[in-house]
């Protein structure tokens, strides 16, 4: 299989999955549960590809559910089929990992019963770029700011691999498990560093520890 290395090397359509709350970042992994006929078939066509990309976007509120009338965010994630399991019940279990982030540009009329787009990469040519964060960063405070996010949203983690993550993959993997809401979920995906990103998910947190402190228990 080929693993492109730049943007020039990337398909100009993908298929898309559009799901809401749903978010993958560039190196980062995203588990998958697909039941419908549709995706199903998705699939099934990605796995007889070169490239095994899928496109994750968040679809925008409307009124209209029928996939073509379905407007999208602009910026999306795609991610390479890594993994795969048929279940017994006629499911597949998949896996995603994050390769780049892209624009989205408009459908692609085909026969399939699921969407494809036309797809721009080249803002994000540097998602495959290893990022860091700055010495200045307090890790430790940090560190104590999830805790408190995690009692208060009854989320479980192993706190030991957690704190040995390297740093892009500890504020991807956080931002990506955070029950936020739709905006702040693209709001992440936007982000054009890692260190804005970091900014952003410790705002969140800290927004949602102030909320319960003052209004009691969210729900």
């Amino acid at each position: 299989m080929n693993n492109p290395k730049n943007t020039n090397d990337f398909p100009e359509h993908i298929p898309l999955f559009p799901l809401s709350g749903v978010l993958l970042l560039p190196k980062s992994r995203l588990p998958l549960n697909i039941f419908e006929p549709r995706y199903l078939k998705m699939i099934e066509d990605v796995l007889a590809t070169e490239h095994r990309l899928i496109g994750m976007i968040q679809p925008r509120p409307n009124k209209n559910t029928q996939d073509s009338n379905l407007k999208f965010n602009n910026v999306g994630c795609a991610g390479r089929l890594i993994s795969f399991t048929e279940t017994e019940d006629s499911r597949y279990l998949i896996t995603l990992s994050g390769v780049s982030r892209f624009n989205y540009v408009k459908n692609v009329d085909t026969f399939k019963p699921y969407i494809n787009a036309e797809v721009e990469w080249d803002t994000f040519r540097d998602d495959g770029i290893l990022e860091t964060l700055p010495k200045s960063f307090n890790k430790d405070a940090f560190l104590e700011i999830i805790s408190k996010y995690f009692t208060l949203t009854n989320l479980q983690t192993d706190w030991v691999s957690l704190k040995k993550a390297d740093d892009e993959l500890l504020i991807n993997s956080l931002s990506i498990l955070c029950p936020f809401e739709n905006d702040e979920k693209q709001a992440l995906l936007e982000a054009k560093t890692i260190k804005e990103r970091v900014k952003i998910l410790t705002t969140l947190m800290e927004m949602s520890i102030k909320a319960e402190t003052t209004f009691g228990p969210l729900q």
